[in-house]
């Protein structure tokens, strides 16, 4: 490894203290995920050893939360499972659009996990039709092996510290990656980050959590200010090539440069990522185990992140339905959903979330549907209708406020409005699917049900107990 900045070796020891001595290296694989008409293929990129040591729990090896579209698996000559985690990825969500039956696409992804001290078996497993795992691919990583690299990235990020709550080990790491900062707009980063940290602690369980986390920001500084927007003709050079209009959705954000994203992150631990674009346009994403984007101006920024921190954090399903513009295709086949706040209530007298339910509950639980459909559909028209006109972004942003109103409206109404049951319409589907509650950030509203808190804790868990 070459010799280091003097800069970037205090950070790498202010950080690594916080480390305990005996934590393997983290391991990093990286590598080519293709698919659409022809198939599903793996193929390794490389294999990198990261700067830090490994800050994951050791006490959690092994992941029995049960989430995720993929899981892999660290195994050793035995079979014995030394790491394990679900995750999803960017395939996972474009194999689902129409385009994916016309061509095939690559895309780059990695897992980490602690080196091993020797030769090890990599395992991913994909969900099949009855959403159960099943072995599609698998690859030898031989930690003696020469082309593994353990060489630095050209780069010399300062980590800042928005909150440290000690050893990185027994915490959740998350780490937000400022994006489309200009080098004079460093300052603003970190002020966003600060903001956006504060506002997803004011939400529980997060709220009652926030001692099991730390947060660190890197806000490196892109060469252009702002981020793409192909679909309006505005492309800007960025550290990680975040965009809007992924898969032709005007409002999916997502970086396709992993590469890009991996070598800056590994410069700070990370359980969680999240990637603060410097734009007031409305857009976000989240996907579980990979990142959530957040567009940190937009009016609503900040509770739009912490829906979709509840993806990319706990893997929490959609339950928002109807008026549903995103990439995904509806199934075919009803199978019980894996998203821990989603049931297709195949046995009414066994939902999976019965313990949080009141005796005296009818599942499934009335509410009042028609008045929440009735208003996305009005607003649906509306909508539409501006962007035909083409009316202003401001005029668009305040028609979608009056929306967002009209259906909390309906949503805060109803005899069970308080109560966990099983409410209709959810996973994009006005019918067959069912949430835990009537009103939740994953639909609309300001606060994550019983449900989604229980399966946040789950996964702050994993993170953060012995």
């Amino acid at each position: 490894m070459p010799p280091l900045p003097k800069c970037l070796i205090e950070l790498v020891l202010c950080i690594s203290s916080a480390i305990p001595a005996h934590a393997a290296a983290t391991m990093r694989l990286d590598f080519f995920h293709t698919g659409g008409k022809s198939g599903e293929v793996f193929s390794v990129d490389r294999i990198v050893i990261e700067p830090l040591p490994w800050p994951g729990n050791p006490n959690q090896q092994a992941d029995s939360t049960n989430r995720g579209t993929y899981f892999f698996e660290v195994r050793d000559a035995s079979k014995r499972v030394l790491y394990s985690r679900g995750f999803s990825s960017i395939y996972g969500e474009w194999v689902t659009t129409d385009e994916a039956k016309t061509i095939n696409r690559t895309f780059h992804e990695s897992l980490r996990f602690p080196a091993p001290k020797s030769q090890v078996e990599i395992v991913i497993k994909k969900r099949d039709r009855q959403n159960g795992f099943q072995e599609i691919w698998k690859t030898t990583v031989d930690p003696n092996d020469g082309n593994i690299d353990s060489s630095l990235p050209p780069l010399h990020p300062v980590v800042i510290k928005i909150q440290n709550n000690g050893d990185p080990a027994l915490k959740v790491d998350l780490l937000f990656l400022g994006e489309g900062y200009a080098a004079t707009e460093e300052g603003k980063c970190e002020k966003d980050i600060r903001r956006l940290t504060e506002g997803l602690f004011s939400y529980s369980p997060f709220k009652e959590r926030r001692a099991d986390f730390n947060v660190w920001a890197i806000c490196a500084a892109s060469p252009d200010s702002g981020v793409s927007h192909p679909a309006s003709g505005i492309h800007k050079n960025t550290l990680y090539g975040t965009q809007f209009d992924v898969f032709g959705e005007d409002r999916y954000a997502l970086s396709f440069d992993n590469r890009a994203i991996r070598a800056m992150a590994s410069f700070a631990p990370y359980d969680a990522m999240g990637i603060v674009m410097n734009s007031k346009d409305y857009g976000n994403g989240g996907i579980f185990g990979l990142y959530a984007t957040v567009s940190i101006d937009y009016p609503t920024g900040i509770q739009v992140f912490v829906h979709e921190f509840g993806h990319h954090f706990a893997d929490l399903g959609d339950e928002y339905y109807f008026n549903a513009d995103v990439a995904y295709s509806p199934a075919n086949m009803r199978v019980e959903p894996w998203e821990p706040n989603v049931t297709a209530l195949l046995d009414p007298h066994h939902v999976k979330w019965q313990s949080l339910v009141e005796s005296g509950t009818p599942l499934p639980t009335p509410w009042p549907k028609e008045c929440y459909e009735g208003s996305l559909r009005d607003s649906q028209k509306l909508i539409e209708q501006m962007r035909a006109e083409k009316r202003s972004d401001a005029e668009i942003t305040e028609a979608r406020k009056r929306a967002r109103e009209t259906a909390q409206h309906c949503l805060s109404s109803g005899p069970y409005m308080d109560k966990v049951g099983a409410f209709e319409g959810a996973m994009y589907e006005t019918s067959g699917y069912y949430r835990p509650q009537q009103q939740c950030i994953m639909i609309s509203g300001d606060q994550f049900c019983a449900v989604c808190r229980h399966a946040i804790a789950e996964i702050i868990d994993l993170y953060s107990r012995p």
